[in-house]
């Protein structure tokens, strides 16, 4: 069950990112006036930036390099609260991970979420040579947090982390088991009183703190789509504009599916336009080589892109396969154009709003990985988004056009991606161009955020909304759930015990809250596998929590059943009688929690969240 802070001082934001991860923070005023400034801080975060030098910086690169005796002279590791650290994380481990990166942890946030291995075996680093002792993608999210966690008591110890009101940000479309298993990793790295929001709802919380001004520059019936292309995943999310008792209201109103498709699949991409270019040369690299260049062209992808920058290519080295380290070195260059190129003809096409992506022919046996979009253009993955029919808000009908696709009126960006002018004009020009085949006016973006903090800054502000200071964005339950269960009926041959339906979530109720069944008690079947089956309903919206539904028939829409063998605390099954607590959480998860009468508790969890499907 979720439980509230009573004496935090400040809410801390966390941005865990694929490639970088933030911290921002704001103090919570028990007297203050709700309309008073946020006033969201970022926090400098120290790390390793050289061996034996730490610096603050405001951004803790997501890498974690497993270094050996001999990587660094003695202490050279050490930080200001652990003398005796033996492995980096951050700006070092980024640095020292290109040129070794059979011990470098990337991507462990990518790996998180993917459901076709298990997330808490050591997989990591993936392609680690013989000898290199893995460690869990679980594991590695431990390390980064738990480095915050240490960097924010060092610089505050009058205000101790764990005392906190925290919120850490996922992607919106992170499965049920990457979200328990991210809270999993925050309890490991010592974090309590911990919630998770989805990454475009920080964003936008973020633009919101920025804007005092936000209810002159969005209307009711606006359409406000948030498009967060991080260094792993892109994630789609349509907020309407509503009124409610006469105040501007904002409902989050669909999420997309999961894409695994960011800045890692463009890094790759830049990669190997390098490395075809030397092989025109007569240079040709092995696959070692080819992922020390896909780590050299991140950084030096970030370099071209910083709007200060006006060079037209950035130097990359490449390890060469010999003994010696100067003698052989392999020296390229990223191009800007190079830039331009693959982001232009793969990544963000111009396309027909009818396009969708494409499906890859699976062959037969593949490598084991990660689960990239098979299609890269982020175009046509957003055309798929804004054509399903799943978004429809409580307050009325989602903006469309003659032929059904979502009308937008409002863009927001986010994610490192986004930082480069060219994605941006390219997405809001195929926008305006299908907003024009459908009769609309051009998309207005929602500028002037620094994109490279937005989520951690937008994390804070929400803890603030929590307490009271601030607009929250209501993303109430779309439809009533129910849960089946077994009439008390004498077992007849040929005819199963009827089954009836109790109404655990009531239509609307408000994500991150809470409900207790009243006067109910039922047998759950504990010590041996059991099926449990889910109902819905989008009709029935007056039905509330307790009541039990009979020969309900077709009047309600039966999930997929989830099986499970809950404990018993003999070894041995059991019926035992339980009450029902319901909990909405702030990223769409239904956690059912069956209490028993001695206080052990079992809980059942399904995403109740409105996806758009593929």
């Amino acid at each position: 069950m979720s439980k509230k802070t009573q004496a935090a001082r400040y809410a801390i934001g966390i941005d865990l990112g694929t490639t970088n991860s933030a911290l921002a923070y704001a103090e919570i005023a028990a007297a203050a006036d709700p309309f008073a400034p946020a006033n969201v801080q970022l926090a400098a975060i120290p790390q390793l930036v050289n061996p034996g030098e730490v610096r603050d910086e405001s951004l803790l690169p997501s890498f974690l390099y497993l270094a050996t005796a001999s990587d660094f002279p003695a202490g050279a590791m050490a930080l200001p609260w652990d003398a005796e650290r033996s492995f980096v994380v951050g700006c070092l481990a980024q640095k020292r991970g290109a040129e070794n990166v059979g011990r470098l942890v990337s991507s462990a946030k990518s790996w998180l979420s993917h459901s076709g291995v298990d997330r808490t075996s050591a997989l990591l680093p993936f392609r680690a040579p013989e000898g290199v002792a893995k460690i869990s993608p679980v594991e590695a999210t431990r390390r980064y947090l738990e480095h915050l966690r240490e960097a924010w008591d060092a610089q505050h110890p009058d205000a101790p982390f764990t005392a906190q009101q925290v919120l850490v940000t996922v992607p919106a479309s992170f499965d049920a088991v990457a979200r328990e298993l991210t809270l999993e990793a925050a309890k490991q790295a010592g974090y309590r009183n911990v919630t998770l929001l989805e990454e475009p709802q920080a964003a936008f919380y973020a633009w919101i703190e920025r804007h005092d001004d936000w209810r002159q520059r969005a209307q009711p019936g606006d359409l406000i789509l948030v498009v967060d292309i991080g260094g792993g995943t892109t994630d789609f999310t349509l907020i309407a504009v509503t009124e409610s008792n006469g105040e501007l209201a904002l409902e989050r109103i669909a999420v997309g599916d999961h894409i695994l498709l960011g800045g890692d699949n463009i890094d790759l991409a830049l990669a190997g336009a390098v490395a075809a270019r030397l092989a025109e040369k007569g240079t040709r690299i092995d696959s070692r080589q080819l992922q020390s260049l896909w780590n050299n062209c991140r950084t030096a992808k970030e370099k071209l892109l910083d709007p200060d920058s006006r060079a037209a290519e950035i130097p990359v080295t490449i390890l060469g396969k010999g003994s010696g380290l100067v003698g052989g070195t392999i020296k390229a260059a990223l191009l800007r154009s190079d830039i331009e190129k693959v982001l232009g003809e793969g990544f963000v096409q111009a396309v027909p709003s009818t396009e969708m992506p494409a499906q890859q022919r699976r062959v037969g046996l593949q490598e084991l990985g990660l689960p990239y979009a098979a299609d890269p253009a982020i175009t046509r993955h957003l055309a798929r988004f804004l054509r399903q029919q799943a978004a429809v808000s409580e307050h009325g009908t989602v903006r469309r056009g003659p032929s059904g696709l979502a009308c937008p009126t409002h863009v927001l960006f986010n994610g490192g991606v986004l930082n480069a002018a060219m994605v941006r004009e390219r997405i809001l020009a195929t926008l305006d161009t299908w907003l024009a085949e459908e009769g609309m006016p051009p998309v207005k973006p929602l500028s002037g955020e620094d994109l490279m903090h937005a989520v951690a800054r937008g994390a804070a502000y929400y803890g603030l909304a929590r307490s009271g200071r601030g607009v929250r964005i209501r993303g109430g339950v779309p439809r009533t759930y129910y849960v089946g269960v077994e009439s008390a009926m004498p077992t007849v041959p040929g005819f199963p015990a009827p089954l009836k339906a109790l109404a655990v979530v009531p239509f609307g109720m408000e994500e991150g809250s809470e409900v207790t069944i009243p006067g109910r008690e039922f047998g759950l079947v504990v010590g041996q596998t059991a099926e449990f089956r889910f109902f819905t309903s989008a009709a029935r919206k007056d039905d509330r929590p307790g009541d039990l539904i009979e020969d309900f028939g077709d009047q309600l829409e039966e999930l997929s059943p989830i099986e499970v063998s809950f404990p018993s605390g003999e070894n041995s099954s059991e019926v035992v009688p339980v009450s029902f607590e319901a909990v909405v959480t702030e990223t769409g998860v239904l956690q059912l929690w069956c209490v028993a009468r001695d206080g052990r508790k079992w809980k059942l969890e399904f995403n109740v969240r409105e996806k758009v499907k593929g």
